[in-house]
């Protein structure tokens, strides 16, 4: 394990330690003594989608280990300039689903608004790194753009947040959005997709969670963890705190190679996901992004493995192995 990088306490503040995050590829290699595995990184990929890992989370990656888990999440490698047929930059529909600035409208009784693209850690299998952020952002104008859409289509009865992470936005640009959403009857449910209390855990700050207990409507937060070793005890402790606002915890996971493909690092995730108060909810199969190939496990593996999970847990630690396609109504199960 890598040591934390210090801050003096007064800095202590999750946004001096986003700030303070990684970025250069060459360094996080030197941090993990692994100086020599700088030829295995993309300059392009990284120019393209930059590097940017908080220093905590990098303290969870094994010291010496090329193949840890964590650092094959993050780090940008020459396999992302491979050209892959059926890998795309929009592979999930987002763009068919635009139903106004940064609002997309995809299922029944559901619209995801993308709060920002700000994310603290870069994944590189993330299915929206090609998204333009730039002109798509529900937060901009003071959320008016969403409100209205919302407002106009009653049939709308759970509003999600998404991203980048919105969780990276200040809590007060949070409540003017849930300000808004309280002046509209329909809302029953506040969906927040998060990977923050993973890799950012100071950001479950008092005032965040004074913010989610106000809450008018029941709260479910997704929780994006892929590998066990990423949930120290620092995450079990945001966990615990999120949990005492009376919102629900679940895990969504993606099943990637090199990461989290095999039986028992997907049954060491969702044992120690309930340990913290967590349960597991899906465990996605790759959207096919570009640049994301290297990750792909097919589907006949990924049965089998899930399989595998069926047999050795209890159904409440067995996450849906699912799929998302573009034009469908809901996420297909495998």
């Amino acid at each position: 394990m890598i040591p934390a990088h210090p801050l003096p306490a007064q800095a202590a503040r999750w946004q001096a330690l986003w700030r303070d995050a990684i970025r250069d590829p060459r360094e996080l290699l030197s941090l993990l003594g692994l100086g020599l595995d700088a030829a295995r990184v993309s300059a392009p990929a990284a120019a393209a989608f930059p590097l940017r890992v908080p220093r905590g989370f990098a303290a969870r990656m094994r010291h010496g280990d090329r193949h840890d888990p964590l650092l094959r999440q993050v780090l940008p490698l020459v396999e992302e300039e491979r050209v892959t047929p059926g890998f795309s930059s929009d592979a999930v529909g987002d763009a068919a689903a635009r139903a106004g600035r940064g609002l997309l409208h995809k299922y029944q009784g559901r619209a995801l608004l993308v709060a920002t693209g700000s994310c603290a850690v870069h994944c590189r299998y993330c299915f929206r790194r090609h998204f333009p952020y730039g002109e798509e952002t529900a937060a901009a104008d003071g959320w008016r753009e969403s409100l209205d859409y919302l407002a106009a289509h009653p049939e709308i009865d759970e509003v999600l947040l998404s991203g980048g992470d919105p969780l990276s936005l200040s809590t007060a640009k949070l409540a003017e959005l849930t300000t808004g959403l309280a002046r509209l009857p329909q809302v029953r449910r506040l969906r927040l997709h998060t990977r923050l209390p993973v890799v950012l855990p100071e950001r479950v700050d008092n005032a965040l969670l004074d913010w989610l207990s106000s809450l008018p409507w029941p709260v479910a937060i997704v929780l994006h963890a892929n590998h066990a070793n990423e949930l120290d005890a620092s995450v079990a402790t945001a966990c615990t705190r999120l949990r005492g606002t009376g919102a629900q915890l679940l895990n969504q996971s993606v099943l990637l190679r090199g990461v989290n493909d095999d039986i028992d690092a997907l049954a060491d995730l969702s044992t120690r996901l309930f340990e913290i108060g967590v349960l597991p909810y899906y465990l996605h199969q790759l959207d096919r992004v570009s640049g994301t190939a290297h990750f792909e496990v097919d589907d006949a593996r990924a049965r089998a493995l899930w399989s595998g999970l069926h047999r050795r847990l209890p159904g409440y630690l067995l996450p849906r192995l699912v799929r998302e396609t573009a034009g469908e109504p809901g996420k297909s199960d495998l």
